[in-house]
């Protein structure tokens, strides 16, 4: 899977089991869904996942994953598909001139691969599944040799190794079953489904941007060579494109009305120390769900937090004020018992990086 910042992977087994722990699962909507990461560790464990995201690259990699039934795909077919994109003439273009000229977010030699493999998927003309597995082998094999330390909104000064590797598509590993994949906010979705048995809720909760930090996916994936400003080359929507949970004054309200309208026996809430949303205020939110307990975990900042803050010269101009920080589960629902298995199934799986759980509104976080 691509880097991103705000990943659950390290997580992804605690919160699977804690799905599972409450044993009386078996839909899950996961509205703020990004990489689709957790909804493929659900969906791998025997889920029906709902998996929505605004971002196009999200339901590119989501239509391949969470959507696609891999019993029902050829894996011939699909090797073959990839081979013949892999021999395509390389050939610079867009792509090339905006992200490694331009900007150097990858070298090249590599972009001109990308600007000719992406240029053949759409003359290909492949239907949905087909091209959502191109697509995701494009996006993959592109960020396992980009020189960025995991954000689209800067690049490294010199080349990171990586980069000088070749560009290689490989399969993406499918999932048995099948899911369904929505675009769109998940304020407006939560109104007009039906009934889940569980919501993950995993909204944005700072000031950090997922559009902004991966417009290059969104335009490699949308192939739309949109107007540019900035050293970082971002599109000029990102200019325009804002949610109200990048915002310290909107947060508050987008997730109240979320809460007020997402229909779901329980409910399973994401949040960390770096977010807008005070834990000791989340289980007054939660209420009306009935039971709330807490596991709370211990988690390593992303890359580019940990080297430092450096200006466009590439000269470090801030300090690394911590190295870690704490990850909340919350989750919610009817049955006090259910809610501690759970809790207690998630903190089993996630070992020595689990600080906790508890039950209970009353909370306060370790220090």
């Amino acid at each position: 899977m691509i880097k991103y910042i705000g990943s659950k992977r390290r997580i992804v087994p605690g919160i699977v089991a804690t799905v599972a722990g409450v044993g009386a699962v078996r839909t899950v909507l996961d509205p703020f869904s990004g990489t689709t990461r957790v909804a493929q560790g659900l969906k791998a464990a025997g889920f029906r996942v709902h998996a929505s995201d605004l971002a196009t690259y999200s339901e590119v990699l989501g239509t391949c994953y969470v959507e696609t039934d891999r019993d029902a795909v050829d894996p011939a077919a699909i090797e073959r598909l990839l081979r013949a994109l892999q021999a395509t003439p390389a050939r610079e273009g867009y792509f090339t001139e905006t992200f490694c000229r331009r900007s150097r977010y990858f070298h090249p030699r590599n972009g001109a691969r990308i600007d000719a493999i992406r240029e053949e998927i759409d003359r290909l003309d492949l239907d949905r599944t087909r091209r959502s597995i191109a697509l995701t082998s494009l996006l993959e094999a592109a960020d396992r040799v980009d020189s960025t330390t995991g954000l689209q909104m800067a690049f490294l000064k010199s080349w990171a190794p990586r980069a000088l590797s070749d560009l290689q598509l490989r399969p993406p590993r499918l999932l048995s079953g099948s899911g369904r994949i929505s675009r769109c906010d998940a304020n407006r979705l939560v109104r007009d489904l039906a009934t889940v048995d569980l919501a993950y809720l995993d909204p944005p909760y700072n000031q950090h941007s997922f559009f902004r930090n991966y417009h290059v996916w969104e335009t490699l994936v949308r192939n739309d060579a949109p107007e540019v400003y900035g050293i970082a080359c971002k599109r000029l929507d990102c200019r325009e494109r804002r949610s109200p949970y990048n915002s310290r004054t909107g947060f508050g309200a987008a997730l109240r009305d979320l809460l007020a309208n997402v229909k779901a026996t329980y409910l399973l809430l994401s949040c960390n120390s770096e977010g807008y949303l005070d834990p000791a205020a989340a289980p007054g939110l939660l209420e009306r769900w009935g039971a709330v307990g807490l596991l709370e975990i211990d988690a390593k900042r992303y890359v580019g937090a940990q080297i430092g803050i450096h200006n466009p010269r590439g000269e470090k101009v801030g300090r690394v004020t911590h190295l870690r920080n704490r990850e909340y589960l919350f989750l919610a629902g009817p049955d006090p018992e259910a809610i501690e298995r759970g809790l207690r199934a998630g903190a089993e799986a996630l070992g020595p990086a689990a600080l906790g759980w508890r039950k209970g509104t009353a909370f306060s976080p370790k220090p």
